[in-house]
């Protein structure tokens, strides 16, 4: 009898000992299927983000500069000119033979293309974030017209000469910070497709536009962010870089580096770069990615445009080809 008891009481007892165990574990973080079938995807058709930015060898770089005057017959000829700016800026001035279209449209134009698709706004940077957007759409060959209109004549300077500044001049420190490993970010569609999960993702991307923030708000509250500064090493300390901006770079579904990125911190990864046109290439996919991801606008010409490291991509009053535009 007491042999049963004891039998008794060791039935109760282990299975609560048991549930105790697995309450008290912490949960493992398995990866989002959705994520992985999307990242599987854009592996297995040559679209990480080397390959959209243009830096795979294989493909066209993501951002062309107006031409020499003599070579503009055929530079226009060689495009399908798609200009996002406001109706009444494109009136104002803009390339011959670009259509003026509005960013939510920007798939819908790409695919009506009958030639290589070049993106035109004010600054580059938004042109920049489309044209990302075009090429994971299947558009593989799409650039960005740099320093978008600014760059084109000087009459469109100002949109530039607006957004440069020194505000960080100062206040950059050269102390690296260590690399953190996070999980993936977790995606709201469940589709098991890749392809139809990617157009999924463009689609909700393209309905948010362009995802930019002031150089002064991640200056003044870099707890606020996430940042990553797309930087060489050389220059993530010769220029300096903000308090705490990590530099993830490279940045590869082939080296899960994306896994250096936070997607659960304030909910807003911001990257910046030397003029926020590579920034908004990288902040285009990574929001395709799940990331709540933001550019810094105008990178370093909009923290620092006097840092006394630059070599190129410096904005001054010398960038602006000067070429003809026509107006309606």
């Amino acid at each position: 009898m007491k042999k049963l008891s004891i039998y008794f009481i060791a039935l109760f007892i282990i299975p609560a000992f048991v549930l105790t165990s697995c309450k008290d574990k912490a949960p493992i973080d398995t990866p989002d299927p959705a994520f992985t079938v999307l990242t599987d995807y854009l592996s297995a058709n040559a679209m990480d983000l080397t390959d959209i930015m243009g830096q795979s060898g294989t493909s066209t770089f993501f951002a062309t500069k107006p031409p020499a005057e003599a070579d503009l017959t055929a530079f226009l000829a060689k495009y399908t000119i798609l200009d996002i700016r406001k109706a009444d800026d494109f009136a104002t001035g803009h390339i011959s033979g670009a259509k003026n279209i509005v960013f939510s449209d920007i798939i819908t134009e790409g695919n009506a293309a009958s030639k290589q698709i070049l993106v035109v706004c004010y600054t580059g940077q938004t042109a920049c974030y489309a044209t990302a957007l075009l090429r994971l759409a299947g558009q593989s060959d799409t650039q960005a017209l740099k320093w978008g209109m600014s760059g084109w004549h000087t009459d469109f300077a100002f949109k530039w000469d607006g957004g440069i500044g020194n505000i960080a001049d100062g206040k950059l420190v050269t102390t690296a910070t260590a690399s953190l490993t996070f999980s993936d970010p977790e995606l709201s569609e469940t589709l098991t497709d890749g392809a139809a999960l990617l157009d999924a993702r463009i689609a909700a991307v393209v309905t948010d536009e362009f995802k930019g923030v002031g150089a002064g708000d991640v200056l003044d509250n870099p707890g606020n962010y996430f940042i990553n500064n797309y930087f060489s090493e050389a220059d993530y300390t010769a220029f300096g870089h903000i308090d705490g901006a990590y530099r993830i770079n490279p940045l590869t579904l082939a080296g899960k580096e994306y896994n250096n990125l936070d997607p659960d911190t304030n909910g807003k990864v911001v990257t910046y770069c030397y003029t926020g046109q590579t920034s908004a290439v990288i902040t285009a996919y990574l929001n395709v990615l799940g990331y709540d991801a933001y550019s810094l606008k105008f990178g370093m010409n909009g923290l620092w445009n006097l840092n006394p490291a630059w070599t190129s991509n410096q904005w001054s009053s010398t960038v602006p080809a000067d070429l003809p535009y026509v107006t309606k």
